[in-house]
This record gives C-alpha cells, sequence and structure tokens, in this order.
C-alpha cells in the first residue's frame, strides 16, 4: 500500500509541472556616437625640462678673503644686489699710494712747465740755449708720459677695489654660495663664489624623434596633417603633480643638426614665470598645440575595447543589436581617440554601457555620449 501510495502522489506532481517559459534579457542601457568626420588638433607629446634663458657665474677677479655673504641664498636677486664683499683694505691702500705717485708726478710736470716757460722768451733773447730749451721740452713730455701711466695705473687700483664689492649683473634665482666667510679666494682656482639664473623668461628643451619628425612629414605630404606656418606651435605644460602650468608657450628654437647619439632634434620652447613656478632643471610634460588633421574620425577612448590581436568597438545596427568592429587606432586628444580604419561617417557606436555587453546584445540607447565637463582649477600651482 505504501509504495502505490509514492507511486501516486509522483504521478500527481509530475502532472501538475508545465515547461517553464524562457524570458529574453531586457535590453541593455547605453549611450551612443554617431562617427563623423572633423578637423581635430593634431597634439604631441614630449618630456622636457627647464633651463634658465640667462644663467651666470658669478666669480671674484681679485683675490683676497671673503668677509660677507650679503645675498639670501635660494631667492631672487635683483640687479646692483650686494651678493659678496671681499677684504678691501689691501686695495684700499694701492689705491691711496696710486693717487700719491700721480701727485708727486703731477708737480714734477708743473715745473717741466714752467722750466719751459722761462725758457722760451730767454732763447728769443738769445740768453739761453737751444739744447737748454730743448731738455726742458723733452722733461715737459716725459713728465707727461709719466703722469698718464700713473694714471693708469690708479685707475686699474681702483678698478681692483671695486671688485672687492660683488654685485648681481641680472635680475635672477641666486644659487647657494659655493665659500663661506674667512675663506680666502683667488681667481684663478676657486674663483666661482655662486650662480644666478634668470627664470623670467625661462626656456623648457625637449627632444622630438627623427622617427616622429619623418611620420610628420609623410603625414603632410599625403594631406593627413597640416603644420602651422612659419612653425607658430604653442606649447602646454603639465606638472609633476599633474596641474597644467596655467601660461601657454611658443617654439622659438629648434637645433639645426640631430644628437647622434640619440636621433632627437633638440626643441626649446620660452615661457613666461613670473611666479616662478618653473625652475631651473625641473622635468615636465610638454604638450605641443598647432598641427591640424584635417577630415579626420576621432572617437571616445572609453568606446574601445582590447582584444589579442587588436582593438574593436561595437556597432549599433537598425535593429539596435550590437556587432564587433575591428578598428585600427592612431593618436589620442583628451577624451577622442584618433581612427585610422574600421569605422566610416554616419556609423553609430556604443559609449557607457560597454561593459555589459557582446555581440548580438539588444540595447536600449538611452542617449547621445557627453563628455565629461572638465574641472576648472582655480588655484595657483
Amino acid at each position: 500500500m505504501r509504495l502505490r501510495s509514492s507511486i501516486f502522489l509522483v504521478l500527481f506532481a509530475l502532472s501538475g509541472c508545465k515547461p517553464a517559459e524562457h524570458k529574453a534579457p531586457p535590453p541593455v542601457d547605453v549611450t551612443d556616437f554617431v562617427v563623423e568626420e572633423r578637423n581635430i588638433p593634431a597634439v604631441f607629446d614630449f618630456i622636457g625640462f627647464a633651463e634658465s634663458t640667462h644663467p651666470v657665474e658669478i666669480r671674484a677677479r681679485v683675490e683676497g678673503y671673503l668677509d660677507t655673504i650679503a645675498y639670501q641664498e635660494g631667492q631672487i636677486v635683483k640687479v646692483g644686489d650686494l651678493l659678496f664683499q671681499l677684504d678691501p683694505r689691501q686695495y684700499e691702500a694701492l689705491v691711496e699710494q696710486a693717487k700719491g705717485d700721480v701727485d708727486r708726478q703731477q708737480a714734477i710736470l708743473e715745473n717741466a712747465k714752467l722750466t719751459v716757460d722761462r725758457l722760451a722768451p730767454l732763447y728769443q733773447q738769445k740768453a739761453a740755449s737751444k739744447k737748454d730749451l730743448d731738455n726742458a721740452l723733452a722733461n715737459q713730455l716725459a713728465a707727461q708720459a709719466t703722469l698718464a701711466s700713473l694714471n693708469a695705473k690708479l685707475l686699474d687700483a681702483e678698478i681692483n677695489l671695486g671688485y672687492t664689492t660683488i654685485r648681481s649683473p641680472i635680475t635672477g634665482l641666486a644659487d647657494k654660495s659655493k665659500l663661506r666667510q674667512g675663506a680666502l679666494i683667488n681667481p684663478g682656482t676657486n674663483s666661482l663664489l655662486t650662480t644666478v639664473s634668470v627664470v623670467d623668461p625661462i626656456w623648457v628643451y625637449f627632444s622630438v624623434s627623427d622617427n616622429d619628425i619623418m611620420r610628420a612629414r609623410q603625414q603632410e605630404i599625403s594631406k593627413k596633417i597640416i603644420l602651422p606656418a612659419e612653425k607658430a606651435y604653442q606649447v602646454e605644460l603639465t606638472l609633476g603633480t599633474g596641474e597644467v602650468y596655467p601660461i601657454k608657450g611658443r617654439v622659438d628654437f629648434s637645433a639645426p643638426t640631430y644628437d647622434q647619439s640619440t636621433g632627437t632634434l633638440l626643441v626649446r620652447a620660452v615661457f613666461e614665470n613670473p611666479e616662478i613656478v618653473l625652475r631651473p632643471g625641473q622635468f615636465v610634460r610638454v604638450k605641443v598645440y598647432g598641427a591640424t588633421r584635417p577630415n579626420a574620425i576621432a572617437v571616445p577612448q572609453r568606446a574601445l575595447m582590447q582584444k589579442k590581436n587588436g582593438m574593436f568597438v561595437y556597432l549599433i545596427d537598425k535593429d539596435n543589436k550590437v556587432i564587433s568592429q575591428d578598428v585600427s587606432a592612431g593618436e589620442w586628444e583628451d577624451d577622442f581617440q584618433v581612427i585610422t580604419n574600421g569605422l566610416k561617417p554616419g556609423d553609430r557606436i556604443v559609449v557607457d554601457g560597454i561593459n555589459k555587453i557582446r555581440a548580438g546584445t539588444d540595447i536600449h540607447v538611452t542617449g547621445p555620449w557627453k563628455p565629461l565637463p572638465k574641472p576648472t582649477n582655480t588655484s595657483s600651482p
């Protein structure tokens, strides 16, 4: 009886079951982007370093003991500011000695002139010989020559005395002092005292490889890129903190020859630097603007997917299904990536929601993709 009851219950349970209905998953919400041709800026990225536009080595030109370091190391000094003072006493003594020699020789010259003045009328009256007058004139000329020589020595002594006071020849950033008070300065061996560097304006150097230059020339010939007239490139810097330097620079020099050891061409840009944000030796990221890519196709970077042998995007067909499409990517600018092959104007691709779909997935387009607004940096770097 128990067995028959069990069989009856099983048959009753089976007779009450119905096949489960298969429900299709709901469409995935995505945003789309319509591919179109447009002119976009061609931006080139490099790593650069800052350098002073006018570094000056401050050296001692006379020997002496260092009495005073008169500037604050590492700070801005202005033209004429006192930097160092050497012991001036021995040079002051030489100046006084030279002045005494000049005064004495001035007296000798005056006496020689008086002698000529006395002999000239006597010679006219036949009361003095021609030889006496000639000797007097020679003595006067010799005294004048000696006085000129002594004046030159006085000037040299005064110049050397002036060299004991060392002032800044430019306005710039002063380095630390190489020597301290009490050190004996010798112009031949340890004459370097410090360096003053102009930092406003400031230069930024970066190197461009020969491959990049040749590729840009080929693209220019094939009309894939338009370079600015007269090399009017604008340069933007990104600091180590990730902040963008607020003042744009311009390219003002490129080397005429390649560096054989690196195969690169050195390029220089000049920047205003009133707040001394940039300092010599500082590394920065360099972006060079000015070139344009005409009729280029660019898509949001987030629409690109990576696979083993390249990149692809998801195309949207007329039935709102997605298709995998292989693409070739070029350079990127901000939120966009240049596509060199695989897409044409009018194609619709998925942007947001791309990680939730695969080829054949039904989608629901909620609207066009919009880039996020860039944050406004109101603070000074």
